[in-house]
């Protein structure tokens, strides 16, 4: 009779159980592929995104140093739109309206203030919506910079802005009010009683005005672009993901072989 006594039996799993437990594995390491292949899409898809943010970049400096052409008439209005025409370096023609002046907060490296925008009435008898630039808060009442009001024909050089609808990120247009927190073109001017206004605004550029304030050429051109470490973080996660996959099945093999 075969001593037994010391040696511990093994018992193999039931079949049904082994199955099950293969299934659970497959199961297991599909999801972890998946989840792979998901955050690899995100990486490729900041990628892309890095690509169409280096372009942007490159069309709007272009934009900013070339030399300036007329601002779009009423004929092409319908056709301005911000991925051709935002930054874009325009002149126009005609006469400050600036009875119909509207400030609007703004925060700039000269503290805060207001930005005085105020209607340019062209020959044709539309109206460009013009930033003509900062003020600071002491010099929100117009009668405290009489001197900056120009008067006659003048001519406005700037960049090209899309209206800005509604109010910022943090506090909302209060129009009733007459509380301004973004250069929403329609409103300022339904408000003004403007017609016939172009759908972009103009901000001057630093030409200093004669009198005075306001102060142009403040206009901040930035555009975060952080998709290269977005992508390398996504790329990043995938191979962890498929590294842990890796570490578990070289695992069990081991397991395997030394239960065999």
């Amino acid at each position: 009779m075969t001593a037994t006594k010391g040696r511990r039996q093994r018992h193999p799993q039931a079949p049904s159980e082994k199955r099950r437990y293969q299934v659970k594995r497959a199961v297991f390491a599909v999801c972890l592929i998946l989840l792979a292949a998901a955050l690899a899409t995100l990486g490729t898809w900041q990628v892309e995104r890095l690509a169409w943010k280096r372009d942007l970049i490159a069309r709007v400096d272009q934009r900013v140093h070339a030399a300036p052409v007329p601002a779009p008439t009423r004929a092409d209005w319908s056709k301005v739109n911000a991925a051709d025409d935002e930054y874009r370096r325009v002149t126009a023609v005609g006469m400050l309206a600036n009875d119909k002046e509207t400030l609007v907060y703004a925060s700039t490296i000269l503290g805060p203030g207001y930005w005085v925008m105020a209607p340019l009435t062209l020959a044709d008898g539309t109206s460009i919506l013009v930033n003509r630039g900062f003020v600071p808060t002491d010099r929100r009442d117009p009668a405290s910079r009489r001197e900056g009001e120009l008067s006659g024909p003048v001519e406005i050089t700037g960049l090209m802005r899309m209206t800005e609808p509604k109010g910022s990120l943090l506090q909302s247009n209060d129009v009733a009010a007459d509380r301004w927190y973004s250069r929403d073109v329609a409103a300022i001017a339904e408000k003004r009683g403007i017609s016939a206004v172009a759908p972009y605004f103009i901000d001057a550029d630093a030409t200093a005005n004669p009198g005075g304030p306001p102060v142009g050429g403040l206009t901040i051109i930035a555009f975060p672009n952080n998709h290269l470490l977005y992508a390398i973080t996504w790329y990043g996660l995938a191979a962890m993901v498929l590294a842990l996959l890796v570490f578990i099945l070289r695992g069990e093999k081991a397991a395997m072989k030394r239960s065999g």
